[in-house]
């Protein structure tokens, strides 16, 4: 039998103790959608920590509200912190979306729904100009470029987002309860275009396994390697790093560079090129970068760029299969800055003319936009930069690029630091696409 003294002393925690209720373990949160590269289709991702139906309720913006309805499945996650915190992934792919038109929705069962949001569904033409906002290494402790980010995206800026790795500093931290917050924050980007990843180094705990579990790309490999196509463009995104964390696997390493060969021939094959003839690429580590840091794009023997010959068999660098293949836009983050650089191979700048170094480019062109914003702040750069380094800057902000059409990319960084300020832009012409555009 509880004593009066004690009862009394429950009564006055009662209002911490209402603090300590978990949330409700059935309501959806930490919703995002992907495209999973077929035509007319949209995948929704959220999280529960009970399991429950995965179902979305969706219907044309002005038609009837939830008047379709699409179910999926939830799969299990174990964090592998000390408290091994469960919760539940679900998985809902949308299709016969129409091209174009914009759709409502709610994700969720009857034990919780989410709040309602919208999204355009992708035009399949390969003469849509769709619209991307690129960055990485954006935190939830100091994530500098989120509310702009943020207001952009509701006022239908962009048509995908690209997050090119490192997410939240760290998912993992404090048994995962980090990646919930950061996932929760970016909702309110993520469940309104694509939000298009690649895994970064603050991703590798636990073999990747936050990454690889919360977010829904294309591919059989689990968000680390993927290609897929929008408007003339056929981007790929994959892996860095595959060359750092050998202790998951060298074959992992070769298992992707062989991937990675395959689908530039498929991409190359001169049916696929003459509609998507631009190639992009989008990793975590960047193959050249002038910041002061001693990373791996600071040195001439960059892992990334050139390969591995501590490894047996040698590891082989991307450089080399990147160029053989035409790639022309190469897009990397890491490093805690913008850079942007002259079209580059082998350490040499390759443009494609004094006046107009980005029309019929000799060589891929690399953006570096890693300063999106996070607890570890920006970088410094080397004083005394190579002849590749044609723009670089510290200020906090992302990227923003439109594939305009089959000749023309246009691309361009804001500056948060400078209220929205836009501090660099150029046009990549291209009259001809592949290998033969560097001859």
């Amino acid at each position: 039998m509880v004593s009066v003294q004690a009862a009394c002393a429950l009564l006055g925690l009662a209002p911490l103790l209402v603090f300590a209720v978990p949330p409700i373990w059935t309501q959806p949160e930490q919703v995002h959608l992907s495209y999973p590269d077929m035509p007319g289709s949209m995948v929704v991702t959220w999280t529960t920590f009970n399991k429950t139906a995965s179902t979305v309720e969706y219907g044309l913006l002005g038609g009837q509200l939830f008047e379709m309805s699409a179910n999926g499945e939830a799969t299990l996650f174990v964090d592998s912190g000390e408290e091994k915190r469960k919760m539940f992934i679900h998985r809902v792919t949308l299709a016969d979306l129409k091209p174009a038109a914009t759709y409502v929705y709610h994700c969720g069962s009857d034990e919780g729904w989410s709040d309602v949001f919208w999204f355009t569904a992708l035009n399949d033409s390969s003469s849509f100009s769709p619209r991307f906002a690129l960055y990485g290494d954006l935190g939830n402790e100091n994530p500098q470029s989120l509310a702009r980010l943020q207001r952009d995206t509701q006022l239908s800026m962009y048509d995908a987002i690209l997050h090119i790795g490192d997410f939240a500093y760290d998912m993992h931290e404090d048994n995962a309860r980090i990646g919930d917050e950061f996932m929760r924050q970016v909702q309110s980007i993520a469940a309104y275009v694509p939000y298009m990843t690649c895994p970064g180094n603050h991703e590798n705990a636990y073999n990747f396994s936050n990454y690889r579990s919360r977010f829904s790309m294309p591919g059989q490999t689990e968000s680390l390697w993927y290609s897929w196509n929008l408007g003339s463009a056929h981007i790929i995104s994959f892996s860095t790093e595959v060359y750092f964390y050998l202790d998951y696997g060298l074959e992992l390493l070769f298992k992707q560079y062989e991937w990675l060969r395959k689908d530039l021939e498929e991409a190359n094959r001169p049916e696929n090129r003459a509609v998507r003839p631009w190639i992009i690429t989008m990793a975590h580590r960047p193959m050249y970068c002038s910041d002061d840091d001693q990373d791996d794009c600071t040195t001439s023997d960059s892992f990334v760029r050139r390969g591995r010959n501590d490894t047996k068999p040698p590891a082989p660098g991307l450089e080399d299969l990147f160029y053989l293949n035409g790639v022309d836009l190469e897009l990397w983050a890491h490093e805690h800055t913008y850079e942007r650089l002259w079209p580059v191979y082998g350490d040499k700048v390759c443009n494609g003319s004094t006046q107009q170094p980005y029309v019929n480019p000799k060589a891929p062109v690399h953006i570096i936009t890693g300063s999106a914003g996070c607890r570890e702040r920006t970088d410094r750069f080397n004083p005394n930069p190579k002849d590749w380094s044609a723009f670089r800057s510290t200020d906090y902000g992302y990227s923003r690029m439109q594939v305009v059409n089959s000749t023309h990319i246009y691309l361009e960084q804001v500056s948060d630091d400078q209220s929205g300020k836009v501090i660099d832009s150029i046009w990549v012409v291209k009259e001809k696409h592949g290998f033969s555009a560097w001859i």
